[in-house]
């Protein structure tokens, strides 16, 4: 007998295909204050930690760095209901390119009960939240939500470096980064299309850009969900669907957002740690 009350023996094996509604899956795992490091000395595609045909998890207070490829890796969309938070990762993807601290795919639906208690291909919404992530090897994304990943909630982050500051493709959707500080990234995002209803969402953000383009939001048909965001260039302009952040906001599209000149470092730094809500009592420096 097992000791979990979801676990229903001899149900739905070996023939479950995609239903995971038997309960023979891991869910509600803990990861809790763990410092994990060079990691991945003989197996390259491997993280600090990875999820398969997992939900519900809650991935918190970890310190992870020095890995061959993601820091935290999430194999698939089975179920969700999962947690990242509070956690720091940097010197990831040190012997191999793509994504960087955090890297999600979604190739296959499952049928689970996670999102409201009944059977349903459509999993729970994902919260990643009060991260502090440094996309400082392969600087691709610092959340790289890859192959069609969807139900994404992404906020109050602090994200150093990296090409992208939000990516979603092949097929990504509802995915929604709200709220965070991109520091130093080329662009604010790279978005696919998808369909009304499911369309991304990117509002509230802080973006301080390498270069002088937004990125490529979907700009038209469903479009990308953008507003109230702040933008920090070298030049102080900002290019959005091809046009002025001024002229883009007559058609409707980032309302409320702004542009102007990058700020100073200690600046970006002070916003860090009030999003973080890191005390100078955490910054103290042993040598």
């Amino acid at each position: 007998t097992s000791g979990f009350p979801y676990y229903t023996p001899r149900t739905n094996y070996p023939d479950a295909g995609i239903d995971g509604t038997d309960g023979n899956h891991p869910r509600f795992n803990a990861i809790l204050r763990n410092l994990a490091r060079e990691v991945g000395l003989y197996e390259k595609q491997s993280s600090f930690y990875m999820q398969a045909k997992t939900a519900q998890s809650t991935i918190s207070g970890n310190v992870f760095f020095n890995g061959p490829r993601a820091g935290i890796n999430y194999n698939d969309g089975f179920g969700g209901g999962d947690e990242l938070s509070y956690n720091l990762v940097f010197s990831t993807c040190r012997e191999s390119g793509d994504h960087g601290p955090f890297n999600s795919w979604d190739r296959q639906p499952y049928l689970t009960t996670t999102r409201t208690g009944e059977p349903s291909m459509i999993m729970e919404w994902r919260e990643i939240h009060h991260n502090f992530f440094i996309d400082n090897y392969s600087p691709q994304e610092n959340i790289d939500n890859d192959d069609g990943s969807c139900y994404y909630r992404s906020h109050h982050n602090f994200l150093v470096y990296g090409g992208n500051g939000m990516k979603n493709d092949f097929g990504g959707h509802d995915n929604w980064q709200y709220f965070n500080i991109y520091a130093y990234a080329g662009v604010a995002l790279d978005v696919v299309k998808t369909l009304p209803g499911h369309e991304d969402h990117f509002y509230g953000n802080r973006a301080i850009l390498t270069g002088s383009s937004v990125g490529s939001p979907q700009c038209g048909g469903a479009q990308t969900q953008m507003s109230d965001n702040q933008y920090f260039t070298k030049d102080g302009k900002l290019s959005v669907c091809g046009k002025s952040l001024a002229d883009v906001q007559k058609d409707g599209l980032e309302l409320r957002s702004n542009v102007s000149t990058m700020p100073e470092d200690a600046l970006v730094l002070d916003w860090a740690k009030s999003l973080l809500a890191v005390g100078e009592s955490h910054l103290t420096i042993v040598v």
